[in-house]
């Protein structure tokens, strides 16, 4: 087993999780992911996310914000909801906020505003920033620029984009979370040749699930990759129990060890690279 791993994003308030999750987080435990995050994405889901939080005290923490697909459901109320979430110790990050261009969900003007918002909140708290961008790296840049003086650490969560974007992010002092996609992204210029170049360094990874998303599908991987970490010896009994149909916390393990294959290195060193970069920014106890 990996040295203790932390899963800095898991929608564990989805109702998928409803009848067993007490499998899953023990699902967890045994793949190593010994602290998990659990995704605020709406008021609701952050309240829940609190909620399992406060049942799992050193073992699961929040996160609070609006997601850009629900940025059109941000009223007078919200922020102050969102700011008595947030400042509670449960909670270690505003978020997941951002924008996402590509469907639009809520118009991009509203969602500019409701980002604005939720990065003041931040920066007023100086609670980490977890961040949503799918083809808005211009105008998320643009925003977080007004604010950069007094930035909390920020996290690009699952990150999805291009080695130019990753490297301005990188400039900003940012942080990068890769989940399971890294698994299909062949891009010349994707996540894997990314890894492969040392054009993310292990002082600024983070790993996460974003259960029940982001299933890492490693049959996707170049032969040489799957070969590499068939030499890794990992215990994939836990991996079994995660799909595209529904994937689990546990697949952080699976996520770190393909990192690992990317960069040459041992998944051992990424597990310890990314524990100490998430427990330092988000204060982890």
């Amino acid at each position: 087993m990996l040295p203790a791993l932390v899963d800095i994003g898991a929608n564990l308030t989805n109702r998928c999780f409803q009848r067993d999750l007490p499998a899953v987080l023990q699902r967890a435990k045994d793949a190593g992911a010994q602290k998990i995050m659990v995704t605020g994405t709406s008021l609701r889901a952050s309240r829940d996310a609190l909620k399992l939080a406060r049942a799992h005290p050193g073992v699961l923490y929040s996160t609070a914000g609006i997601h850009p697909h629900d940025a059109k459901s941000w009223t007078d109320e919200s922020l102050q909801e969102l700011e008595k979430m947030a400042a509670g110790p449960e909670c270690v990050a505003v978020g997941e906020c951002g924008l996402d261009f590509n469907r639009n969900f809520s118009p991009q003007e509203q969602q500019k505003q409701v980002l604005e918002r939720q990065v003041e909140l931040a920066c007023k708290l100086q609670k980490p920033l977890f961040l949503h961008e799918r083809e808005a790296h211009q105008a998320l840049v643009e925003i977080l620029s007004r604010h950069r003086a007094s930035l909390p650490p920020v996290v690009v969560h699952c990150f999805t984009g291009t080695a130019e974007e990753a490297r301005v992010y990188l400039d900003m002092g940012f942080y990068i979370g890769l989940t399971g996609y890294l698994c299909k992204d062949k891009r010349p210029n994707g996540v894997q040749w990314m890894l492969q170049q040392g054009l993310i360094p292990l002082d600024r990874l983070m790993v996460e699930s974003d259960a029940p998303y982001m299933y890492p599908n490693i049959r996707k991987l170049p032969k040489e990759t799957q070969e590499t970490m068939a030499t890794f010896s990992l215990n994939m009994e836990t991996f079994q129990h995660c799909s595209y149909k529904r994937n689990e916390p546990c697949s952080v393990a699976v996520t770190a060890a393909v990192i690992a294959a990317c960069m040459g290195v041992g998944p051992d060193v990424v597990a310890q690279a990314t524990t100490e970069n998430a427990t330092k920014v988000f204060s982890l106890t």
